[in-house]
C-alpha cells in the first residue's frame, strides 16, 4: 500500500513505520522532524495547517515516483499519529488546539482526497483516568471500549474530541475510519530499564491500568486494520495480553479495585485494559510480554 504517515518521527510513529517498510508498504513520513528510514522519504510540515495537509496528500512519496512519468500516484491510506503525546509539555490550550485541529485537517483532507482507509491515534486517556487529580478507578474492569470516556484535561479531552470528529466523517463518506487507544507504549529497551521499578511499586502502574503496549504489537496491529475492511468506525483498545507488574490480576484487584465491579471473570495475569475487541474485529495477536525480557525479583 502506498500509506501517508503524520507524526512518523515520534516514539510509536518509528516503529510503526519501520514496521510497514519491512512489509513491503511504500510510506511518505509528514511530520516536524524526519525519520531517517532506508525507503522512507520525509516531507517536513505541521498538521495544524490546512493547506500543508491537502498539498502532502497530493505529493510524491519520492524521488523516484517521477519515473513513472505518469502524475502524482494516489495515497491507499492515511495513519495519523503526529500530536503533542501528553500533558505538561506545552500550555494545555497549545495541547488541545494541536491535537484536535490537527487531526480535523488530516481526516478532512484525506476524506476529500478520497482516501478509503484513515487510522488515527487515540488513547488509554479518554477513559479519564491517566491524568485524573488524585486516584480515579474505572467503572468496571476490565475496561473494554463501551468504558464511558470522560476527560479530565486537555489532552483527554483533544482524543475525545478527535473521535467524534472521525465519526462525523466516517458518516458522511462511509470510509473505513479506526481509531487505537493506545497504552502506554513499550519499547524493547524500556522493559530492563522501567519494569523493576514497576515491580518494586506496583501502584505506580495505575494510572496507565496496570498495562502496555509493545511498540512492536502495536505496529502489527496497525497493519491488520490496514488489511481489514469494511468495519465502517470502530476504536480499538491496544494492550499486550498481560499486565505491567509481577502480581497476579487477582491481587491487583485485591490491593486497588477492591470496590470495582468485575465485569467478567479475567484470566490469571489478564490485561485490565480489554484487548478482546481487536482480537475478535482484526485478529490482534500480540506476540511479546515483559516476561520475555525482563525477570521479576522483588
Amino acid at each position: 500500500m502506498r500509506i501517508l504517515f503524520t507524526g512518523g518521527s515520534g516514539k510509536a510513529g518509528r516503529h510503526v513505520v519501520s514496521h510497514l517498510v519491512a512489509a513491503k508498504h511504500r510510506v511518505l513520513n509528514f511530520d516536524l522532524a524526519p525519520f531517517e528510514l532506508p525507503g522512507v522519504h520525509n516531507i517536513i510540515g505541521d498538521v495544524t495547517d490546512s493547506g500543508q495537509v491537502f498539498n502532502v496528500l497530493n505529493s510524491y512519496a519520492g524521488y523516484d515516483d517521477l519515473d513513472l512519468a505518469a502524475g502524482v500516484p494516489t495515497f491507499d491510506a492515511v495513519v495519523h499519529f503526529a500530536a503533542i503525546p501528553r500533558i505538561l509539555m506545552h500550555p494545555d490550550n497549545e495541547t488541545y488546539r494541536v491535537n484536535v485541529m490537527g487531526t480535523y485537517n488530516v481526516l478532512e483532507a484525506a476524506v476529500k482526497s478520497g482516501v478509503q482507509k484513515i487510522i488515527f491515534a487515540s488513547s488509554e486517556t479518554t477513559y479519564g483516568i491517566c491524568f485524573a487529580e488524585g486516584e480515579k478507578k474505572p467503572d468496571y474492569v476490565p475496561v473494554d471500549e463501551q468504558h464511558p470516556t470522560v476527560p479530565p484535561d486537555s489532552y483527554a479531552a483533544s482524543k475525545v474530541v478527535n473521535e467524534v470528529t472521525a465519526q462525523s466523517f466516517q458518516a458522511r463518506s462511509g470510509f473505513d475510519i479506526y481509531g487505537i487507544r493506545m497504552n502506554n507504549v513499550i519499547e524493547p529497551h524500556e522493559y530492563e530499564e522501567k519494569f523493576p521499578r514497576f515491580f518494586a511499586n506496583p501502584g505506580v502502574r495505575r494510572r496507565s491500568m496496570f498495562a502496555y503496549i509493545d511498540a512492536r504489537d502495536l505496529a502489527r496491529m496497525v497493519e491488520l486494520m490496514l488489511q481489514t475492511d469494511g468495519l465502517g468506525y470502530e476504536v480499538f483498545n491496544a494492550s499486550n495480553d498481560d499486565n505491567s507488574v509481577h502480581i497476579s490480576s487477582a491481587e491487583i484487584r485485591k490491593r486497588y479495585y477492591e470496590d470495582v465491579p468485575l465485569k467478567r471473570e479475567m484470566g490469571e495475569n489478564e490485561t485490565f485494559f480489554c484487548n478482546e475487541k481487536a482480537r475478535r474485529l482484526l485478529g490482534f495477536q500480540p506476540e511479546h510480554s515483559w516476561r520475555d525480557y525482563v525477570k521479576a525479583t522483588y
